[in-house]
């Protein structure tokens, strides 16, 4: 790989910590601090994204880049760091947090011109890993890995992956926070994004009154990754608040035509690019319900459900305005700027879920149709991905039944095929007012809903079996996940096996995964 044009314009631009310490303590009024990669003396390669790395710049995996995807035995242009931030975890003000397992290499260039940060995550402890060791564990290494390029493919602006490793060490962890650790085995993730740059870098500035290094962050981050702002002064300001905001909206809209459920919207994990970032308790959606979480730290609350992501990526961005607020200064254009989010969102909401419906223009009716069918959904625990497909074939349906069963994680009675009849009924005399034809609803249906998703149980059997030392269910799913929009693999398009509906890792999962 072509490591020498790895740079570090980061650490050159702001305060830092340069002592590479990785002793837990705060580091008040930087936004760095360097720190070396652990070393593993036995890694061993698990899978290398060589189409990722040619188009980031990087190029061929030559054999002694193993080195440099565990980061043991770095070149000397090659400084790394962790970058500090703050957040609100779960709705309560956490102070600083910052980059816990995750140590940057720095940033590549392509021959585009297109910059590419590099950041290994399970590679050793900073000073903001809060009392832990800094690794990560295969299972979540595996899943955020897999998650990351297949949400990718899928169409999501997301941070992606470019290497997994074991590290050939053992970790211990608590999945699911019971008091019962155990050892699993070690890895080592690179992941890539345009930049790693979260809401907490900007409310840790905000919060330790760094105003000058606040505005110094602000202005870097319009400059390298918000070149259509051009403005100057507070305008300057507002149009890249105005475009966080579109940009997270945007993002929101995504997750939910696709059934994603983060599982942690913590203002730490909130991507000022918005993309999605931080692939921990996450899930697919299954059976289709609004008041879905996969996460049990998010238990009984419910905080981070399915369909309350709009709405927290909302108030995420009342924090954002807060810690951007010296330097726009307009108390009364943050107020209008995210009172107008929920009309943005909710009109790109249903206009995304005119496509996956097959309609052609959003029509004054269709909030009532939606949500008719956001309780038919509930109330018959149909597959969110399965019911679009199906709803693909209704011409040539002929068991409703049988067809529906399929779909269904409970039991379809009279009364429920009934409610299902009549919806389809409604759905029929709703695609007659379209004014384009079957086959050209169809298209955008099939453009829209993916035949394939990586649900949680997938990730299970697939981390049992790379467990094993196997590989053919990986490279399956890798398959799969490259062509969501195929069915490749028919046994991966079915609702998911009811023995795994109560196994920990395929339904619910902790912080810790």
């Amino acid at each position: 790989m072509n490591l020498k044009n790895i740079k570090q314009p980061f650490i050159e631009t702001f305060p830092g910590d340069f002592s590479k310490n990785p002793i837990q303590r705060n580091t008040p009024k930087v936004l760095f601090s360097t720190v070396d990669p652990v070393g593993f003396d036995e890694p061993k390669l698990i899978v290398f994204n060589e189409k990722l790395s040619e188009e980031i710049g990087l190029g061929k995996l030559d054999d002694h880049d193993l080195d440099f995807l565990v980061g043991n035995n770095l070149p000397e242009n090659i400084k790394t760091y962790a970058t500090a931030y703050a957040g609100h975890q779960f709705g309560n003000w956490a102070g600083q947090l910052g980059d816990g397992r995750a140590i940057l290499a720095g940033e590549i260039e392509n021959k585009k011109g297109q910059k590419t940060e590099l950041q290994w995550k399970g590679a050793g402890s900073t000073p903001y890993s809060r009392h832990a060791d800094g690794r990560a564990v295969l299972r979540s290494s595996v899943r955020e890995y897999l998650m990351s390029e297949a949400m990718y493919h899928l169409g999501v602006p997301t941070t992606r992956g470019l290497s997994l490793s074991f590290t050939g060490e053992n970790v211990v962890r608590d999945m699911m926070y019971s008091g019962n650790p155990q050892e699993e085995n070690g890895a080592v993730v690179v992941r890539t994004a345009e930049s790693f740059l979260r809401f907490g870098h900007f409310e840790l500035m905000s919060a330790q009154k760094e105003i000058d290094t606040l505005q110094k962050l602000t202005d870097f981050t319009i400059e390298n990754y918000f070149p259509e702002i051009t403005s100057e002064g507070e305008q300057k300001y507002k149009d890249f608040f105005q475009s966080v905001c579109t940009k997270t909206a945007d993002l929101m809209v995504e997750w939910f035509r696709v059934g994603f459920v983060h599982g942690v919207m913590n203002t730490d994990n909130m991507s000022i690019l918005g993309l999605t970032i931080d692939y921990g308790p996450f899930s697919m959606m299954d059976e289709y319900d609004l008041n879905f979480t996969p996460n049990t730290t998010d238990l009984p609350g419910r905080r981070y459900a399915f369909g309350k992501q709009g709405q927290i990526s909302q108030w995420n961005l009342w924090q954002l305005a807060n810690a951007l607020f010296s330097l726009i200064k307009e108390e009364n254009f943050l107020e209008e700027t995210l009172n107008s989010y929920g009309t943005y969102f909710w009109e790109a909401h249903d206009k995304m879920l005119c496509k996956k419906f097959g309609f052609d223009q959003l029509l004054e009716t269709d909030e009532e149709f939606f949500t008719n069918w956001q309780g038919l959904m509930q109330e018959l625990q149909l597959d969110y991905t399965l019911f679009f497909n199906l709803l693909e074939k209704t011409d040539s349906i002929t068991d409703l039944k049988t067809d529906f069963q399929k779909i269904s994680y409970t039991i379809l009675d009279e009364v429920k095929l009934k409610k299902l009849e009549n919806f389809l009924q409604i759905y029929k005399v709703r695609l007659e007012k379209n004014e384009i034809s079957r086959t050209e609803s169809l298209d955008s249906m099939k453009k829209t809903n993916p035949k394939f998703l990586l649900r949680n149980y997938l990730l299970f059997e697939c981390i049992e079996e790379i467990n094993e030392g196997k590989t053919e269910m990986f490279e399956k799913l890798t398959k799969a996940l490259e062509n969501p929009y195929e069915e490749f693999f028919p046994e991966f398009s079915v609702k998911r096996p009811s023995n795994y509906d109560d196994i920990s890792g395929c339904s619910m999962l902790s912080c810790s995964s």
